[in-house]
């Protein structure tokens, strides 16, 4: 799979100028070629949510693949794949694409931290009654508007807005008529297999993991820790700390091997807060220190 599409990537996919200077970014679909423009599997480095009001289309993300013929709401993020396929020429809705930076602490922490909507393995795509459809309508135009305005504040209005479209779409039942490929062990295994990859290469000293421990892949996945750790046993005939353990060793190496940085901005990138920690971590799993395993690449 490629790199993650850009923002800027996706406006020139669409034939869209980008003019930059936000965050946040908010339209009617009718207006952005979406009747026209599939959208290959890829991962995007933006958050986006659609509302698809009229036509149709087929929506892949993760192992599920799903045929829209009635209104709903997408939620996609930087994680994980997705592609859309118009299948009628009638397009029409609202979608906002939000980058990191768009995202506020209290969103981060909240909302988005604890909804499935945006998960590996949550439910991402809900179908819409009329009543739903009418109230999101009027959710989007308040974000046209007050994304045009000039007022100082209005990331937080408009994070206020997001969080009320995830806490609407939260009451909603997600479709049942989603293909899956594979046994649950099977397919747990391939989401987390994936998640732990794309974390990888670390590019600079400030890029940092962000799943470190069997917990946080498993909270990710929308599943227990124990469910995973059976799945990966099932499946591998490794546990889940096992295979997080031996792909941060992998890096740590390659980082070591590669890069200049100090040992202690390796460390941290992999998730050690202390150099020590790290040290200790690297010699549990090579026999070696970071500062040993450097001087014998160089001495060879």
């Amino acid at each position: 799979m490629s790199r993650k599409e850009t923002i800027v990537g996706f406006y020139d996919r669409h034939g869209q100028p980008f003019a930059g200077g936000g965050n946040f970014f908010v339209y009617q679909r009718e207006e952005f070629a979406c009747d026209v423009t599939p959208l290959p599997t890829n991962r995007r480095d933006f958050y986006k949510i659609s509302m698809v009001t009229s036509g149709e289309g087929i929506v892949g993300y993760a192992d599920k693949t799903i045929h829209i013929r009635r209104p709903g709401i997408i939620f996609s993020n930087p994680w994980i794949p997705y592609s859309w396929e118009p299948t009628t020429t009638d397009q029409r809705g609202y979608f906002c694409v939000f980058t990191e930076d768009f995202i506020t602490p209290a969103l981060r922490n909240g909302s988005l931290a604890q909804s499935p909507l945006f998960k590996v393995g949550g439910d991402h795509l809900f179908y819409l009654e009329p009543a739903n459809v009418m109230l999101l309508t009027q959710i989007f135009e308040s974000m046209i508007s007050e994304n045009k305005s000039d007022y100082a504040n209005k990331n937080e209005v408009l994070n206020n807005y997001v969080q009320i479209i995830m806490h609407e779409a939260l009451k909603l039942q997600a479709p049942v008529d989603q293909y899956q490929s594979g046994n649950a062990a099977a397919r747990i295994s391939s989401l987390f297999m994936e998640l732990l990859d794309l974390q990888f290469p670390i590019d600079s000293p400030q890029q940092t993991i962000q799943f470190k421990n069997a917990n946080e892949f498993a909270l990710q996945l929308n599943i227990h820790t124990n469910h995973l750790n059976r799945a990966l046993r099932e499946v591998t005939g490794k546990t889940t700390t096992e295979w997080i353990s031996d792909r941060i060793t992998q890096e740590a190496k390659s980082l070591l091997q590669r890069s200049s940085w100090d040992i202690s901005e390796i460390g941290y990138t992999l998730g050690f807060e202390h150099s020590s920690n790290f040290n200790t971590f690297f010699k549990k799993h090579t026999s070696l220190t970071p500062n040993q395993f450097r001087k014998t690449i160089v001495a060879n």
